[in-house]
């Protein structure tokens, strides 16, 4: 079965949800931009740029976790077992450990749901993270948008989805927006015969985490994603999690195959669930706010340069004029930025950058300065 257009509707008053026609901010938007992700900006011509495109932590991962990841290279002639890894997931987070599946990476966790899940009209709230549209869209699911408005900050409006939505699915805090929604505001999605699913790969870049539903057992239909790409710098090795009632993951396992999770994965997984790597990670978040109010501040010096605020992830959203054209000249001067125009909802002004430490900051906004002076 193919995948349809998508349906959109527009947050806000201009909110339309009768049909496939495209209207509003994500009016023309291709679909094979669902599968540009930031990754794709450093690749190519002018390798060794400095990476702001990619959200996941400089000089990671820590040297404790590669150690782990080298011994259990020894181990590698045995099938892997999921069940150590899954109980530190289960502690980590207070909850059964019927309630968690290991993925190879969020990513696995999308594919998963739109394939395993019986749904008749799933809906994405975007702007956000593409591969749950793309993954919905490839099992054959027309797939309708919720595009939140710029002019009320990307802030979730509970009431813009459509009551009918049997399949919502929300970032939080959400990419490329870095928007923090209140969990209030999130779990108000919830009903019975909803699958709420929340994608929260970067909540554990927010100090203390607040706002996450993970810990939560009372929402009905709740799915919260985890990924562990983005503090421990582990996107080469694919590990991540589902937190969800136990008949969700037991029907999400069932799509899953044999020993989906390899051994070093697992290990990663039960290393960073430790006390000492959950002290270490909430470290990192206090100094990635720290290090993002300075990119804030050094991006205020431009009057042409608005950022989406307020931000909570670690990366910003900024809107500037002639931004195609600015990334392109970045790349020449060194620096590789995410375009935007790839998210439904934001068009060719919009760059996402990701927060580094401020030396890499003040010689970006060297960089940007010159760009925007040779436009």
């Amino acid at each position: 079965m193919s995948a349809e257009r998508p349906a959109e509707a527009t947050a806000g008053p201009a909110r339309d949800t009768s049909g496939d026609t495209s209207a509003g901010p994500a009016a023309g938007f291709d679909p094979r931009h669902l599968r540009h992700h930031g990754d794709a900006e450093v690749r190519g011509p002018g390798a060794g740029l400095t990476d702001l495109a990619v959200n996941v932590r400089a000089d990671t991962p820590p040297g404790w976790l590669k150690a782990r990841l080298a011994a259990a290279l020894d181990t590698l002639a045995a099938y892997p077992d999921g069940g150590p890894a899954r109980r530190a997931v289960a502690a980590r987070h207070g909850v059964p450990e019927a309630r968690v599946l290991l993925t190879a990476g969020a990513a696995e966790a999308f594919v998963l749901l739109a394939r395993a899940l019986p749904m008749r009209r799933p809906v994405v709230v975007h702007p956000q993270f593409t591969e749950p549209e793309a993954a919905l869209r490839d099992a054959g699911h027309r797939v309708e948008r919720v595009v939140l408005d710029e002019r009320d900050g990307f802030r979730l409006d509970p009431g813009a989805v459509p009551d009918e939505a049997d399949l919502v699915v929300v970032g939080n805090p959400t990419n490329p927006t870095s928007v923090l929604h209140p969990a209030d505001a999130v779990a108000a999605l919830a009903r019975p015969g909803r699958t709420l699913v929340v994608d929260e790969a970067f909540m554990d870049a927010v100090p203390g985490e607040r706002e996450s539903l993970a810990a939560r057992t009372d929402v009905p239909g709740l799915v919260v994603l985890r990924s562990l790409t983005k503090t421990w710098g582990l996107a080469g090795l694919r590990i991540g999690y589902v937190l969800a009632g136990p008949e969700t993951v037991a029907a999400l396992e069932r799509a899953q195959p044999l020993w989906p999770v390899s051994s070093p994965a697992l290990v990663a997984a039960e290393a960073c669930c430790e006390p000492a790597a959950l002290a270490e990670a909430e470290r990192a978040a206090d100094a990635i706010a720290a290090d993002r109010a300075h990119l804030a501040a050094r991006l205020a010096e431009f009057e042409e340069v608005r950022v989406c605020a307020p931000a909570a992830g670690p990366f910003l959203l900024v809107r500037l004029p002639e931004a195609t054209a600015v990334r392109a000249r970045l790349r020449e001067f060194g620096f590789a930025v995410r375009r935007g125009d790839t998210f439904p909802g934001l068009g060719p002004e919009w760059l996402r950058l990701a927060v580094r430490d401020p030396a890499t900051t003040d010689r970006f906004v060297t960089a940007l300065a010159k760009a925007l002076a040779e436009r």
